[in-house]
């Protein structure tokens, strides 16, 4: 349970900026959808997969590093990393049972013949959309272990697009259709005020010795 007189001496020390911003982005925020990204190589790509993230509401990002280890690209992901949860997998195994586990259908963002378009998808299932290696695309695992498959429709020449921009695509618009429908999509309280703190923990410098000094002071 969250301290709910800690978390109201914490946010006086947040600018009204700073707090109203927060008191924006909680509402919309999700869990309903996540996304998972499977041994990218190209580290901005990964970067701007979470920028993505954030800026839709989507709470957490799944990453299986199975071949590929890299630190999260701080320039390109603007800071977002501070505002999404990042899980991460040495396994696509490990990755899917998690996600199972917590109700995820696995969605397979790659072209496939049984593949249903976006503008067809079904948003009131939880889903964990994919997405692959830039060159190889998701591996036979992920394909296998997916519950569906999803495209988005092209009629130009080239037939692919960068995982970053793709992700950007679809998360815009299922997360669009998810706030214009009556599907309980939101954190709950108890999340909401858990992330509240959290943010305000990535905020405040000093958030050690101001908890310290809280409690210190309730004890006399």
């Amino acid at each position: 349970m969250i301290d709910l007189q800690l978390l109201e001496h914490l946010e006086t020390y947040l600018t009204p900026e700073r707090k109203a911003r927060f008191d924006a982005v909680l509402p919309n925020r999700t869990k309903h959808f996540t996304v998972a990204t499977e041994d990218v190589y190209q580290l901005h790509n990964t970067s701007a997969v979470i920028r993505s993230c954030d800026v839709f509401g989507i709470q957490e990002v799944n990453i299986v590093e199975e071949r590929n280890s890299k630190r999260i690209d701080r320039e390109i992901a603007m800071g977002s990393q501070k505002w999404v949860d990042l899980n991460r997998f040495h396994s696509v195994a490990d990755c899917i049972q998690d996600l199972k586990q917590n109700g995820y259908q696995i969605v397979a963002t790659t072209p496939h013949e049984q593949d249903q378009v976006l503008a067809d998808f079904d948003i009131s299932k939880k889903s964990c959309f994919f997405f692959g290696r830039e060159t190889e695309g998701l591996s036979q695992e992920v394909m296998e272990a997916a519950d569906c498959f999803l495209k988005i429709p092209m009629v130009g020449f080239t037939e692919s697009l960068n995982i970053s921009v793709s992700a950007a695509i679809i998360l815009q618009d299922v997360t669009n259709k998810l706030r214009r429908s009556d599907i309980n999509w939101q954190l709950t309280e108890q999340e909401q005020l858990q992330k509240r703190l959290d943010w305000i923990s990535k905020t405040l410098k000093s958030y050690g010795k101001i908890v310290e000094r809280f409690y210190e002071t309730a004890e006399r």
